[in-house]
Parts: C-alpha cells; structure tokens; sequence
C-alpha cells in the first residue's frame, strides 16, 4: 500500500511540473511531456529544450506565405506609430495570446520610434525580448509570424491624427492611417479635417503628397507602359506623344494626394478643401497609410 501511495505521488509532481512548463512555456501538453522526460524533471532544463525545438519549428514556419495579421497604431498626436504583425490566417490574426502580443509589441514599437534593431531587442512583460517571445508565439500558434512594417511620425510644430479601418479589437485593425498637420491653431475645423484627411488616405491610396514627390522608378514604370501600349495602337507618333503625355499628367494628378478628388466631395480636390478652410498656416507635413499583406 504504500508503495503505491509513494508512485502516486511521484506521478502527481510530475503533472505539476508539466502544468508550470506550460504555464511559463505556452507550449503544448504533449511538448512539455516530452521535455521533462528528456530533462529528467528539471524545468530549467526543459525549458531550454522547449526552446530549441521552438527555434526549430519556427525556422520550418518561416518559408509560408503570412499574409494575415492586424496593423496596430500607439502613440499621441506629436508622435504616432504603426506596425503590421503578420500572420497566415485570420484565424490566428483574432486569437488572444496574437492581439495581446500585437498591443504589447506596438507600445515598444513607438518607444523604439520603429527603429526594428532596437525593438527586436526590448524587453517584454514577460521578460524576454520581442525576437524569443516571437519565437514562442510562433511555436505556440504553429503558423509563421513576422514583424512586417514599421513607421513612426514625429514632426515639431505638427499634429497627428489617425484613422482605423476594419478594426480587430482597440488599437488593431486590418488599415491603418496617420496623418500629420503642420498649424499652430487647434480648432475644431483642424481636429475634423485631420479625421477626415486620415480617411481619405485610407479610401484614395495616395502615391505622394504631390506629383514633384512620386519615386521616379514609380513615373518610370508608368511611362514604360504606356508606351508598350500605344506603340501597338498603330497611331501617328505625334498623337501617341500627346496621349502619352495626357495618361502620364492623369497618373500623377490622381496618385497625388493634394490633387485627389476629396472623398467627401469629389468635384474638389484635397488643395481645393484646404484653401477652403482659410488657416494660413496649414499644410499636410506627411502621412502614411498601411494595409495588413498590401
């Protein structure tokens, strides 16, 4: 009888030594199993193993496609960040150990000022840093998860406004905008403008705030295909000129952001709108608009 009592009690420090490598690891029943197996009960040394095998599986995850995932903005009006975390599936884009990872990750990311080097290296409430807590996430959720893109505005003398479209939970969402208005004025004119603005990005996708700023490898690309195009038109090349020209002036005026058809009136134009307004000293500084897979 008691010897019986006595491997009773051994099989129950063992169950609890699985249920605290779960509980520190997040890995699964059968993982933690095999590793206090492997580590003769020492959790120490368990979790170490767990943590090779999660590198291991996490390495195998990473040639996938992750295109899922929420854009998650931090921050106030004189700096905002945005940082995408991808996913494979929605599925796991809504899953709670995800978001929380996501909100968590986009405080850092706007300490960091998206500087990725230095975030990869910031230390976590759970006292890893973001590149192994990463790791476990991925080991626990089986999918591969990167950190995609990263941005933080911050310009003296402007304000940030941001807007958030198909919104996951709080400060996640599939798009994200920030836009960042230069005046000294603080109206309510400024505070709906700059709302609005942020949802016109969201709506139009502007290349650049105005044509003199869309990349030349952009107009470049552009140009080489209408060219293709209307060298199998069979028109004169002074009419292909000329149509050339009108499809490269529409490209950039609609790919321009101050030339944009307003979203909320589109018979004028975003320069339209702001003349309209009358604040002297305002001008749009920057914004900055990103699509969770775009």
């Amino acid at each position: 009888m008691l010897k019986k009592k006595r491997k009773k009690q051994i099989k129950m420090s063992e169950i609890e030594k699985i249920k605290q490598l779960r509980k520190l690891s997040g890995a699964g029943f059968k993982d933690c199993n095999a590793a206090i197996n492997e580590a003769a009960g020492d959790i120490e040394k368990a979790i170490e193993i767990l943590r090779v095998k999660g590198i291991s599986k996490a390495s195998k995850k990473m040639s996938r496609v992750a295109k899922e995932g929420v854009v998650a903005v931090s921050g106030d009006e004189n700096k905002t960040s945005v940082i995408e975390l991808n996913c494979e599936t929605d599925f796991v884009a809504k899953n709670e150990d995800f978001i929380n990872f996501a909100k968590e990750l986009s405080e850092l990311n706007n300490e960091s000022n998206s500087e990725l080097i230095k975030l990869n290296k910031c230390k976590m409430k759970n006292d890893k840093s973001v590149e192994e807590s990463l790791v476990s996430l991925i080991a626990k959720m089986g999918e591969k998860i990167t950190i995609g893109r990263v941005k933080t505005l911050k310009n003296d003398g402007a304000k940030n406004f941001n807007y958030l479209h198909t919104v996951v939970k709080d400060n996640l969402s599939k798009l994200a905008v920030i836009v960042a208005l230069e005046t000294k004025e603080n109206s309510k004119n400024i505070q709906s403008f700059g709302k609005q603005l942020a949802m016109h990005v969201a709506a139009s996708n502007p290349i650049a705030l105005d044509s003199n700023k869309i990349d030349k490898e952009i107009l470049d690309k552009e140009q080489s295909l209408i060219t293709e195009e209307l060298k199998n038109s069979g028109k004169p090349d002074e009419i292909a000129k000329k149509i050339s020209l009108g499809k490269m002036n529409k490209f950039k005026e609609e790919n321009s952001l101050l030339t944009q058809p307003w979203v909320m009136e589109p018979k004028k134009k975003v320069q339209d709108i702001i003349k309209e307004l009358s604040i002297s000293d305002l001008k749009i500084k920057d914004f900055y608009r990103l699509k969770i897979g775009e």
